[in-house]
């Protein structure tokens, strides 16, 4: 069998390590340990395997929301709205570590690097200048993520996609328009969201897929959790198509399942 140089290498440093293991003079239980540790850490780690993914959820069955992970299980619930949908229909119990929305549903089955998001959403809500609906990607903890803010009207706190790291949330886009018109509280509206993690461009649609009302180019986050909300409104959101380069999640622990 042939290895390469680098696996030899470690073949080698592992023998070594073993060696001294051998030696009468380290067999007591602490070294041991420490030597144990050692040999582990030559081995490393499996690097995450990236790979094109496809998930899809029409929230059509009550079941749907057992792959969720929410700020306040409370607020969300099953809808038969539409044929099926993910309703948030009262605001989250939920004080954010810093300023930033308290409404979210965090898609736990993967961690996405490149993606296109495509889903439906009502916003349900009375009509004033912050009526949202949020969109969150690149999420890494409850303090470390992008959202895409998607309002009636822009300001320095709204209609925006803003960056939250570690502080409160601060706008990065590049481009906006004046806002979005949500209309009656029973309207459905297509929304695209497109992340290129290489270049660290951000494109969000709103029912025209042919002009973004909002882009952005940020590399803070290059991979996280993908989720779905409000600052501090509600709404219900269906037929979640999410195809992208991606690893399996680790189930988003930071949040509460249902």
């Amino acid at each position: 069998m042939l290895y390469s140089p680098a696996i030899t290498a470690g073949r080698s440093s592992c023998l070594n390590a073993f060696d001294l293991m051998l030696r009468p003079s380290l067999r007591r239980p602490a070294v041991l340990g420490i030597l144990c540790s050692l040999v582990l850490g030559m081995a490393g780690a499996p690097a995450p395997e990236w790979k094109r993914v496809v998930y899809e959820q029409d929230f059509s069955r009550p079941e749907s929301l057992k792959e969720l992970r929410v700020t306040d299980p409370r607020a969300w619930r099953w809808s038969e709205t539409g044929g099926g949908a993910l309703e948030l229909f009262q605001q989250s119990k939920y004080q954010a570590p810093v300023r930033s929305p308290f409404n979210l549903a965090l898609l736990s089955k993967h961690r996405f690097r490149d993606f296109v998001l495509e889903l439906e959403c009502q916003q349900t809500s009375q009509e004033y200048g912050h009526r949202d609906l949020c969109f969150f990607f690149g999420l890494q903890s409850p303090t470390r993520f992008y959202y895409a803010h998607l309002a009636t009207s822009a300001d320095n706190h709204a209609h925006n996609i803003f960056r939250v790291n570690e502080t409160p949330r601060v706008k990065v886009g590049t481009e906006t328009t004046r806002g979005v018109a949500w209309g009656a509280t029973n309207q459905w509206h297509k929304i695209r969201i497109e992340r290129n993690a290489d270049d660290g461009t951000i494109r969000v649609f709103f029912n025209d897929m042919t002009r973004p009302v909002m882009a952005a180019q940020d590399k803070t986050f290059l991979e996280g959790y993908v989720g779905l909300g409000s600052f501090d409104d509600v709404g219900r959101f269906r037929r979640l198509r999410l195809e992208g380069t991606a690893v399996d999640g680790a189930g988003g622990a930071f949040y509460t399942a249902f």
